[in-house]
């Protein structure tokens, strides 16, 4: 397991939200540490149309901070 910090993938609301919210996601978003061999989908409008692949620790400039529930 590895830190997730902000401004990385795995603390972002695109990552992931092509899918039904996971109990994957809502404990990298609670624990603030992700594994770092997961991949998931980036939903982030730009990126849409690349259907790229990203880890947790990744990162860019369109973060935007998922919800906390």
């Amino acid at each position: 397991m590895q830190a997730v910090h902000s401004g990385q993938c795995g603390l972002c609301t695109h990552f992931g939200e092509t899918h039904t919210k996971s109990d994957m996601l809502v404990t990298i978003l609670s624990s603030m540490k992700a594994d770092e061999s997961l991949l998931d989908d980036c939903g982030h409008p730009r990126h849409a149309a690349l259907h790229l692949k990203v880890t947790p620790i990744s990162g860019c400039d369109g973060f935007v901070p998922a919800a906390q529930a």
